[in-house]
């Protein structure tokens, strides 16, 4: 593609007001005057401004990847059933007002249509919107989006554009794919379960669903992947994202562990298998945790301690020998950290080059001056709770900000704003399906 071709695909993508002052530009002057003019033009624009997303999906992987598009810029369809809408609309307590605080964190910068998809009108607005959108993501069982016309090959043939990702619990085939995908399923499956929890205790599961994070994670950049393929071969794809995959994925060197050496993984609490000290130690009034990834770092930990004979020890000299004698050093490291407060220890170690930090409560992580820092308390105001925060994006762009983020929408709340603007459907029709039960519009302000 030439350059100038590629100017134009990006005024077509761009938001109408940069379509029509670039095309001015390209009327007006040089092609160079109108790059510099887009330029300028592309420090305020998010990456994914003027790509849609038609989001079909529910609970949390697929949410969570849609609302990292939406921070992009991405304009989010998110398609919920009239009445009920995501389920985790009611997973609660607590609530704020009468929304789900579960709800609330995933979902702001998105528009909410309800739409019956088992009425064959409600399909139609579906299909009519997959040649409207860049990207479909659903998260139903294989086959069932399918049996309403719904599916890849469905939609395939009318929008050949189309990046159409499935969120499923073990992917589209095999001997398990018409099983409902949970997260705890899968982290049981995967073998995270069988590595987490208390050395000598029962195993334990994550105490947030990191299967369903992964997993919409690996999604978010698949979306991004097909979208940046589909520019160079015009060409739609079907993207397969699954729950056990992607936990197994992430087991990484513990995998590689078993597979290279036959070695079986185990529960190490906070500690790690190859690598002493890197674990918490009770402090008199909390916890600490430190890390010593080399030799260095270990004599400098000692100091700290004031335990200098460590040093010399012939049973801690290496990395291996710590591990070969873990049971010893703990013993000395654990006795030594319950002499002091967390504060005290943090405070010795401050400056000392050695990884280290408090274990945190979640009311301590959002007094955390770094996490203040960083942004990850976001504040919106949303149309029927008043005034809430969520945590913030986890990545910061220095050509573009994500300020402004739109709050979670409720139910319906942008159904005929999007059938009208997207599919230029009339007031009169909108309202006949609204009497058909077929689509609802919430009328919150």
């Amino acid at each position: 593609m030439s350059v100038t071709a590629r100017l134009m695909e990006a005024l077509r993508r761009s938001d109408m007001r940069t379509r029509v002052r670039c095309g001015a530009s390209l009327l007006t002057s040089s092609f160079t005057q109108c790059r510099g003019f887009c330029q300028k033009e592309a420090n305020s624009i998010r990456p994914l401004e003027g790509v849609k997303i038609l989001d079909l999906t529910r609970v949390l992987a697929g949410p969570f990847a849609t609302m990292i598009l939406g921070d992009l810029g991405a304009e989010v369809i998110k398609v919920e059933k009239p009445g009920s809408g995501d389920d985790t609309r009611f997973w609660g307590p607590p609530f704020v007002g009468i929304e789900s605080s579960y709800f609330l964190s995933v979902n702001r910068n998105k528009k909410s249509i309800a739409v019956n998809m088992k009425d064959p009108k409600g399909t139609k607005i579906i299909k009519e919107l997959a040649q409207a959108c860049d990207v479909l993501i659903e998260n139903y069982i294989p086959g069932k989006l399918s049996e309403m016309g719904l599916g890849y090959e469905d939609i395939q043939k009318t929008a050949p554009h189309i990046i159409y990702c499935s969120i499923t619990g073990y992917g589209q085939s095999g001997p398990l794919f018409k099983r409902a995908g949970y997260d705890a399923i899968a982290c049981a499956m995967s073998g995270l379960m069988h590595i987490t929890g208390p050395e000598d205790g029962d195993p334990v599961r994550p105490g947030v669903a990191m299967t369903d994070l992964a997993t919409g994670l690996y999604a978010h950049g698949a979306i991004m992947a097909g979208l940046l393929q589909r520019s160079k071969t015009s060409k739609g794809m079907h993207i397969d994202c699954n729950l056990l995959s992607s936990q197994v994925a992430c087991l990484t060197h513990v995998a590689a562990n078993f597979l290279n050496g036959e070695v079986e993984a185990k529960r190490w609490g906070t500690a790690h298998g190859s690598i002493v000290p890197y674990q918490s130690f009770k402090a008199k009034d909390g916890y600490v945790v430190i890390g010593a990834g080399n030799d260095q770092q270990f004599s400098t930990v000692c100091k700290i301690l004031n335990l200098p004979e460590l040093i010399s020890d012939p049973r801690f000299k290496t990395n291996k020998l710590r591990v070969q004698y873990r049971k010893h050093l703990l013993e000395i490291l654990a006795k030594r950290f319950s002499e002091k407060t967390t504060s005290e220890w943090l405070q010795l170690f401050e400056g000392s080059g050695i990884p280290y930090g408090p274990i945190n409560s979640i009311k301590q992580v959002f007094s955390e001056p770094q996490v203040v820092h960083n942004g990850l308390i976001l504040e919106m105001d949303h149309p029927t709770a008043g005034k809430i925060s969520v945590p913030g994006p986890a990545v910061r762009f220095n050509s573009f900000n994500l300020s402004d983020p739109q709050p979670p929408p409720v139910l319906g709340q942008h159904t005929a704003e999007v059938l009208k603007n997207v599919l230029g459907y009339e007031d009169d029709y909108i309202a006949e399906l609204i009497q058909a039960k077929t689509i609802s519009q919430n009328t919150v302000n």
